[in-house]
C-alpha cells in the first residue's frame, strides 16, 4: 500500500495523491505517461505540474516516474542515457523487483519507455536500449550511461513540487560517474536503423520535440 508522509503531502494536493492512489505498480505508472503527450517545451516539470498540466517530456516524465515508484515504495532512482551529440540525452526512473531491474519513462519514441523488471544489472537494462535509439538521419546514438541518481538527495529542495529547483538535478546528473557501453571501433561499424524500424519508432511522435542532428 501506498505511503503518503511528510513529503508527499507537502509535494501534493489531496487531489494529486488520489491520483498516485490509482498508480499502483510500475506498469500503470507506465500507462498514465503514455497517454500524456510529449511536451516539446523548454522547461521543466516538477512531478505536481505533470500531475496538473497533463503532459511531460523525458526528463519530467521520468521525475515523474521516480517520485509515482516513491509513492509505492521503491527508492526515486533515475539514470541518464548519454548519445552522441548528434541526439538528445533520455532519461529513465528504474527500480528492482525480486533482485532484477526494470525501468519507467515517458519519451518520444515507442521504443525507449517501459521495461520489464528482468535484467541482472544496469548495463544489462540500458542495453536493452540500444537498437531503439536513434535520431532522425537513422543513426544508433547511444553510448553510455550514468550511474543511478538517488533523488532523496534534493527532498530539502521539494523536488515533486517546486519546477524552480529541477536545474539542480539537471546540473547534479553533469557530475554522476559514468559508463561507456561501446568502443569507438565498434560505434564506426554501426549500421543505420533500417527504415521499417524507422518508422515504427516514431508512430505518435511530436515532430516538434525531435532532435535535429
Amino acid at each position: 500500500m501506498a505511503r503518503r508522509g511528510r513529503l508527499f503531502d507537502s509535494a501534493f494536493t489531496a487531489r494529486h495523491l488520489r491520483m498516485l492512489d490509482k498508480m499502483r505498480d510500475p506498469p500503470a505508472i507506465q500507462d498514465f505517461l503514455l497517454a500524456l503527450p510529449y511536451s516539446a517545451e523548454e522547461r521543466y516539470r516538477c512531478p505536481r505540474t505533470v500531475l496538473e498540466d497533463r503532459i511531460a517530456h523525458c526528463f519530467d516524465g521520468c521525475l515523474f516516474a521516480a517520485a509515482a515508484l516513491r509513492y509505492i515504495g521503491y527508492p526515486p532512482l533515475i539514470v541518464e542515457l548519454l548519445p552522441t551529440d548528434r541526439d538528445d540525452d533520455h532519461l529513465i526512473a528504474v527500480y528492482k523487483l525480486r533482485g532484477a531491474w526494470g525501468a519507467v519513462a515517458k519519451s518520444n519514441f515507442a521504443g525507449l519507455t517501459y521495461r520489464e523488471p528482468i535484467y541482472r544489472n544496469l548495463r544489462e537494462l540500458v542495453m536493452s536500449y540500444f537498437e531503439q535509439y536513434y535520431n532522425i538521419a537513422r543513426e544508433k546514438t547511444l553510448r553510455g550511461y550514468t550511474a543511478p541518481l538517488d533523488l532523496t538527495a534534493f527532498d530539502r529542495l521539494n523536488w515533486m513540487g517546486n519546477d524552480e529547483t529541477l536545474e539542480a538535478i539537471a546540473i547534479r546528473l553533469d557530475r554522476v560517474r559514468k559508463v561507456r557501453l561501446i568502443t569507438a571501433a565498434q560505434a564506426r561499424g554501426l549500421s543505420l536503423l533500417d527504415q521499417r524500424s524507422y518508422q515504427a519508432g516514431l508512430i505518435g511522435a511530436n515532430a516538434a520535440g525531435l532532435y535535429k542532428p
